[in-house]
């Protein structure tokens, strides 16, 4: 278990059960941290979580789980360890897969949706 201090605020629990409205521009409105990361909602062994970022996040991995970002507003980019940078404008995706370092970074306000399973611990294993 990664025990280190990050700097974001991580809200593991979830938000909204099945049957329930998802307001994503409420939660957005809401939000004052600069790096926030929200679990909205479970679907099947998954999880949808709202993240809302400015600046860098560090470099990590998960060791057993995929990644799936989606910008929904702003850019955000994904630097791909040793390989490339990958740029999500509004409304694209990208897949990070098992075992593959990575960092996301966002030069203004993004927001984003991730999709992944239930048990990611979202600063990555060591």
């Amino acid at each position: 278990m990664n025990d280190r201090k990050y700097p974001y605020v991580n809200h593991m629990n979830i938000l909204c059960d099945a049957l329930q409205l998802v307001d994503i521009p409420a939660l957005v409105e809401k939000c004052t941290d600069q790096w926030y990361n929200q679990t909205v909602c479970k679907v099947n062994e998954s999880v949808v979580r709202l993240g809302i970022v400015k600046g860098e996040y560090h470099w990590h991995k998960h060791d057993d789980e995929d990644e799936f970002f989606f910008t929904l507003s702003g850019e955000l980019l994904i630097d791909i360890e040793e390989k490339e940078t990958v740029i999500l404008k509004q409304h694209q995706g990208y897949v990070v897969p098992q075992g593959i370092v990575h960092r996301t970074r966002a030069p203004e306000k993004t927001v984003i949706l991730m999709i992944e399973t239930a048990g990611i611990i979202p600063t990555g294993n060591e």
